[in-house]
């Protein structure tokens, strides 16, 4: 029988380093990241906001987690494909 995930991550995080076995992972040096690039994402705000409870309700399905980064990626989307609004 199979154990679960949250078994999985249990027996993992009990681990120590000098137990992990590292050698089928191939070893980095500086030509390896020569040409990595440092991603920061923005900082975030919190803000509050009320919702439709059957559009929160969408966004938890499409996703096991993280259905507020989600709308977030919604929102910056249709932010990107639309002119800024005008001020009146």
């Amino acid at each position: 029988m199979a154990i679960s995930r949250e078994e999985q991550l249990k027996i993992l995080g009990q681990m120590k380093d000098s137990d992990i076995d590292y050698s089928d992972a191939p070893s980095t040096d500086a030509e390896f990241w020569k040409d990595a690039v440092l991603h920061i994402p923005p900082e975030k705000v919190q803000v509050s906001i009320r919702l439709d409870r059957d559009i929160v309700a969408w966004y938890k399905k499409q996703t096991t987690r993280g259905y507020q980064t989600f709308i977030n990626a919604v929102l910056r989307d249709y932010m990107n494909k639309h002119e800024p609004m005008s001020k009146k």
